[in-house]
Formats: C-alpha cells, sequence, structure tokens
C-alpha cells in the first residue's frame, strides 16, 4: 500500500507539468538567490566599514576589491545580440577610436575558403569595400540597474542593443534569457534599456559620478572578448573628456580610466571603492583594437536620467537652444575671445546659431555665455549638457559678455531634433563668369552679391545682403579656416557687410596678422570664423 501510495504521489507530480522538478528549481533559485543578497548586503557593509577606517588603508586595498567583486558581479550580465547590418566596409589600420563591441558576421551560404575566420567575441573589421548585409553577432555586457519581481532593467550601451534584432541575457549564476526586449534606445547618449523577465538578480547600486576626482581608484566589470565575469582596476585619468565619437550632438562627457577594458566590455559597469555604478563603459582609444591604457565610461549621474526616460517613455527628449558653442579656454577659441576683449578663464564661445532656432532671436555668434540658471558655464561640455537635461520649454537664463558688457538673456528652449544638420555647406568650388565678382588675394576669396540666381544655386534660404563666397584658395588662410563657396559674409570685425564690394574694402583694410574676425551664414546658421595669418 505504502508502494502505491509513493507511485501514486509520483505520477500526481508528473502530472501537473512536472511540479515537482519546477519547485525544486524554484526552491533552490530561492535559496541562491537568499543568499546572494546575504553576500552582495555582507560586501556592501564591509566597504563602508572599510571606507570609515583610515588606520591602514594601503594594506586594505586587496580585501576591497575583494568585496567589490562580491557586491557588484551579481549585477553584471553578458549580451549577445544580432543585429543585420547594411554596408559593411573594410576598415582602415589608421589610429581611431573604437567601440568595442566584439562582433562577427553570420553567413546565409557556404563559408568562403579564404575569408579568414574570425574568432568570437573579436570585431569584425573585414569586407571587400563593397556594401553587404550581414548577420553580426555581437558580445557585449549590461549591468541590472532594477528589478522588481519577475521583471529586471538592464541598463547597456547602444551600439551594443540599439537595433538589434534577437538579445540574449546570461546572468552571472549561468542562467540564459531569452525574453528580452529593448525598451528604448539614444544613439545620441550611447545608452539603451533592456526588460528581462527573471526573477531573483540584485541590482547594482547607483554611485555618484560627479565625487569622482582624478586619481580615484575604479573598477570595471564586463566581458572582454566574451569572458564573463571579468574584473579590471586602474584610476580615474581625467575627467570631462570629449573623444569624438559621434555627431557634434552626441552627448561626450566621459571619465578617462587606465583600467584595462576591451571588446566586450562595452555596456559593462565602471564601479567605486564603494561597490557603486559611477560610469558605462563604452569606449577605447587604440592603434590595435586592443586596451592600450585610453577607456572611456558614460559618467552615472549623465546615464541616470537618460536610463529613466528609456523606461518610462522609450525614448529621450532634450532642450535645446540651437548653438554652437566652443570653450574660452581652448587654444583654437583664445585668440578670437581676446580680440573681443574678453578676459575670463571660464565660459563658452556661441560660434553658431541657428537660424528659426529658440536662441536666434536672443543670443548671437561671438556671445560669450559666462553664467547658465545662476551657474558658472564652466566649459563647452557643462553647458551643452546641462541644456539637454532641460525640458522643453523650460526658460533658461544666461549671463552673456557682448560688445565689451555683460547683459542677461533668456532663452525658451525647445525640442531637441531627433536628426539634425551639421552646419557646413558641402558644395564644390566651381563658380564660373559671375558677375560683380571681388577679389581680396591677401585672404584668397573671390566674392559675389548674393542675388535671386546666387542664392538658389547655393541654397541660401532667406539670405538677401552679404559678401557671397564663391572661389576660395586651397592653399588660403580663408582655406585653413573652413570658408568655401556659399558662405557668406555678414561682417567683418563688427562691421556689417551688405554685399561683395563692403566686404572686399572691409577684409582687404583688416590686418590678418591681428587676427580677422568674421560672421559667416550659409542658409542654415550663422557663425563666428576668426582668421589669423601665423
Amino acid at each position: 500500500m505504502l508502494m502505491k501510495s509513493k507511485i501514486l504521489l509520483a505520477a500526481a507530480a508528473a502530472g501537473v507539468m512536472l511540479g515537482g522538478v519546477w519547485v525544486g528549481r524554484e526552491i533552490r533559485g530561492t535559496v541562491t538567490y537568499a543568499a546572494t543578497v546575504r553576500e552582495v548586503s555582507a560586501a556592501r557593509a564591509d566597504l563602508t566599514a572599510i571606507a570609515h577606517d583610515d588606520a591602514k588603508p594601503g594594506e586594505q586595498i586587496s580585501n576591497v576589491f575583494k568585496l567589490v567583486g562580491k557586491a557588484v558581479e551579481p549585477s553584471i550580465v553578458n549580451i549577445q545580440a544580432k543585429k543585420s547590418v547594411t554596408g559593411v566596409r573594410a576598415a582602415t589600420g589608421q589610429d581611431m577610436f573604437k567601440k568595442f563591441f566584439g562582433q562577427q558576421p553570420e553567413s546565409d551560404g557556404e563559408a568562403d575558403s579564404e575569408t579568414p575566420a574570425v574568432p568570437p567575441g573579436l570585431p569584425f573589421f573585414g569586407g571587400d569595400g563593397s556594401d553587404q548585409t550581414l548577420e553580426q553577432v555581437g558580445q557585449g555586457s549590461g549591468v541590472i540597474v532594477e528589478a522588481s519581481g519577475d521583471t529586471a532593467y538592464v541598463l547597456t550601451n547602444h551600439h551594443v542593443a540599439g537595433d538589434s534584432t534577437e538579445i540574449i541575457v546570461t546572468l552571472s549564476d549561468g542562467r540564459r534569457i531569452k525574453d528580452v526586449k529593448v525598451v528604448g534606445s539614444d544613439p545620441r547618449a550611447d545608452l539603451a534599456v533592456l526588460k528581462v523577465k527573471v526573477s531573483g538578480v540584485v541590482p547594482l547600486k547607483w554611485g555618484d559620478s560627479d565625487s569622482l576626482e582624478k586619481g580615484d581608484w575604479v573598477i570595471a566589470f564586463g566581458s572582454p572578448f566574451g569572458y564573463s565575469g571579468s574584473m579590471t582596476h586602474g584610476i580615474v585619468s581625467a575627467l570631462n573628456r570629449r573623444v569624438g565619437l559621434g555627431d557634434q550632438y552626441a552627448l561626450e562627457n566621459f571619465i578617462q580610466v587606465d583600467a584595462p577594458i576591451n571588446p566586450g566590455n562595452s555596456g559593462g559597469a565602471l564601479v567605486n571603492t564603494a561597490g557603486e555604478l559611477v560610469g558605462i563603459n563604452t569606449a577605447i582609444a587604440s592603434r590595435s583594437g586592443g586596451f592600450q591604457g585610453l577607456g572611456f565610461a558614460i559618467p552615472s549621474n549623465q546615464a541616470r536620467p537618460v536610463y529613466q526616460q528609456l523606461k518610462d517613455n522609450g525614448k529621450v527628449t532634450r532642450g535645446y537652444m540651437g548653438v554652437g558653442v566652443q570653450d574660452v579656454a581652448s587654444g583654437d577659441s583664445m585668440p578670437q575671445v581676446k580680440s573681443l576683449g574678453f578676459e575670463g578663464k571660464e565660459g563658452v564661445l556661441v560660434a553658431s546659431v541657428q537660424q528659426g532656432s529658440p536662441a536666434s532671436e536672443t543670443l548671437k555668434v561671438d556671445d560669450i555665455i559666462t553664467e547658465v540658471d545662476g551657474k558658472p558655464a564652466k566649459d563647452m561640455n557643462h553647458f551643452r549638457q546641462y541644456v539637454a537635461s532641460l525640458p522643453p520649454g523650460t526658460d533658461v537664463a544666461m549671463k552673456i559678455f557682448r560688445d565689451g558688457k555683460t547683459e542677461t538673456a533668456h532663452v525658451k528652449l525647445g525640442e531637441q531634433p531627433q536628426q539634425m544638420s551639421v552646419s557646413s555647406n558641402t558644395l564644390q568650388h566651381h563658380q564660373k563668369g559671375a558677375a560683380k565678382n571681388q577679389t581680396v588675394d591677401k585672404l584668397g576669396l573671390k566674392l559675389e552679391d548674393v542675388t535671386t540666381a546666387t542664392n538658389q544655386k547655393f541654397k541660401l534660404g532667406d539670405l538677401k545682403e552679404g559678401a557671397l563666397v564663391t572661389r576660395v584658395s586651397p592653399t588660403s588662410i580663408a582655406a585653413e579656416v573652413g570658408l568655401q563657396a556659399g558662405d557668406v559674409i555678414t561682417s567683418v570685425d563688427g562691421q556689417e557687410v551688405k554685399n561683395a564690394d563692403e566686404g572686399a574694402k572691409a577684409l582687404s583694410k583688416a590686418d590678418p596678422a591681428k587676427g580677422i574676425r568674421l560672421h559667416v551664414a550659409d542658409g542654415e546658421s550663422v557663425r563666428s570664423v576668426f582668421m589669423q595669418k601665423n
């Protein structure tokens, strides 16, 4: 009878969707999760204790790294993503910034015996230069930053998970999750948020990236070359780095680190010695494609609001002013800033103003913004980040230096367009037989009046006055500062220019050795150009 009861119990268990197995897994999962939570909590408590113990910090650093590993590793995931990529071209061997999302192609047909194999996790830079459509499989990393019930949210890079056709997330305990959805991705910040159907995970604590200083210890986590669970350490090498990975509107304010990071680390965590998230590993500067001492991470204080908007709305809405700015302290800007009579060391120079933008009725090229909403406008990065962080419709109060004195200006922000044109004119120098030509030989310029015909030819929009540049000598000072056919000079050293004759006279009188300050329009924006002969 006892045996029969056991058989019936076994049959009943098997008849309810293998309930015993399911219950066993749940129990084991619960036990594992509880143990992980205890270990993480203990590690965090020990780190806090060490942080307040100044007795022998040098002897404790090894223990700190061990505890950071225990506190952070459960929150780090490996990401496999498939993407359909068109237009793959052969890469050059030049020194360049490379995002480190290790990837390899999947072929729909038979393999070419002459094509070398690409090891898993290594960057694929193959191709013969012709456009192709390839299914690429990439290895990246991510960070669990929020979890509730059977749902977790993972923060990673856009270039890891954005536009993916299929994603598999592997947890630190070995679980592979295929129920993954990209809830939002933002190319401009290079961040993406994944919604993962999983329970029993521990999110990483957010840290304060603004508290970082050069020389602080940092630890990088991720899956370099597919080796999950890796951690490396180093120091903060520099802050507020802009490395030019995106277009001029990309939000780049990187933490530079020397902690070894490689392809596959992308999207992983950069943490402080308290085991808190202070950055998302994003890029390296490399000639070889591997780490050479220059790594870059998105600061957590920049990533956190982007994460929240992507999670809540699936997209990021940013404030938009419509100005191009430069640091007043940069080498390229200093001669121009000096010519304006500005003696400060902090601020941003308004180098261009987009026509029809929120700033177009208030700000002018050559304005120097010294303060924004009561806070110093330290540099270009801080200014752009601050404006982008504000919602459209916000009234921004600024102090500006204009014509030798400080004034107050207000701009009501618009919404930053998803696609914004770069203010540059790419027309070739092919003007022939134009009427009313004026030549300024010392600068290498040929000028013409703005007419209906030239307006249409160079797509100058509402521009009706100014000295239109129709030719630039390739070896001239004008070419060195980027002037080209289709640009319209509207002022020279603060003197308004209405036609080619006025432009030629003003330019002929100006002294290139002292520097010549121009306002130049191109149909989309007005920018400031400073020419100086060395």
